[in-house]
């Protein structure tokens, strides 16, 4: 960690505006990205990204040096995010059975289809579907902690992720259809 944001952090903790509106120049962007995928619209992500500013500013010096800044910082977004969609009370739990043996990849994608392209496709998938796969694809997390954090049965996890690679491989299949016409890919 360098030492200016060491300084802009410590400037943020004492609630100085310079600081924290550095802070937000430097990592909004990157930290904005994590809320579209999770968002409908861009005005939707902007509030999550307000939001989850708010949090990072009110619990910074809870940052112990421990770890990466930026992973931190994330890790509050992702959590922001989902307070904002719970107090929207999207979160409708489906329970479904899905067999725990079931194969689930994502296969490699030719190169023609943009991170864009693909961010277009997630953000269309239904709430619920897009929050899983984001958490487990993206973020990283395991289903008993998707489901935990969700509150939701892992199972549930497990459904959501598979419908959502499904939707997911469709559009990519819709895709390569329109734009080559020839390209079907296999299951997510």
């Amino acid at each position: 960690m360098t030492s200016k944001l060491k300084s802009i952090m410590q400037g943020c903790a004492r609630g100085r505006k310079e600081a924290q509106e550095q802070l937000y120049r430097r990592y909004s962007g990157q930290m904005f990205a994590i809320c579209l995928r999770y968002a409908y619209s861009y005005e939707e992500a902007q509030d999550y990204l307000q939001e989850a500013f708010m949090n990072i500013f009110s619990s910074i010096y809870q940052f112990k040096g421990k770890g990466s800044f930026e992973g931190w910082m994330k890790k509050i977004v992702v959590n922001s995010v989902l307070q904002g969609i719970r107090k929207k009370r999207f979160m409708i739990p489906l329970v479904h059975d899905f067999p725990d043996n079931h194969d689930l990849y994502l296969p490699n994608a030719p190169t023609d289809l943009t991170e864009s392209d693909l961010l277009s496709m997630i953000q269309e998938l239904p709430r619920n579907y897009r929050i899983v796969f984001n958490l487990y694809a993206i973020e990283g997390y395991k289903h008993n902690e998707i489901a935990q954090m969700l509150n939701i049965s892992e199972n549930t996890s497990k459904s959501h992720l598979f419908r959502a690679r499904s939707r997911l491989q469709e559009k990519v299949n819709n895709f390569y259809t329109k734009t080559k016409g020839v390209y079907k890919s296999s299951v997510l």
